[in-house]
């Protein structure tokens, strides 16, 4: 069984909103920030490799943009073969 990426981070995301609306719901019932920390550290916990996937298909695509540029000037570079007959 192969677990799609995209559903997990469906999940992960999920579970770190409805924990941060829980710890946001305690801590204005119970007055208490402090009880209910490790409320908001599970949520981050949760977004942290969002985050960080996020980070790195923005790299990706950067480097594939400035490859593609590259590629694109080297191909503009390469004279283009006369049709003219040389005398």
């Amino acid at each position: 069984m192969k677990l799609d990426k995209d559903l997990l981070r469906t999940v992960l995301f999920a579970v770190g909103v409805v924990a941060m609306v829980i710890g946001i719901y305690q801590t204005l019932l119970l007055n208490d920030l402090m009880r209910n920390y490790w409320i908001f550290m599970v949520a981050m916990a949760c977004w942290m490799p969002l985050l960080y996937w996020r980070q790195q298909e923005r790299l990706a695509a950067k480097v594939a943009e400035q490859e593609a540029k590259l590629a694109s000037k080297k191909q503009a570079r390469t004279p283009a073969k006369s049709t003219k007959k040389r005398r």
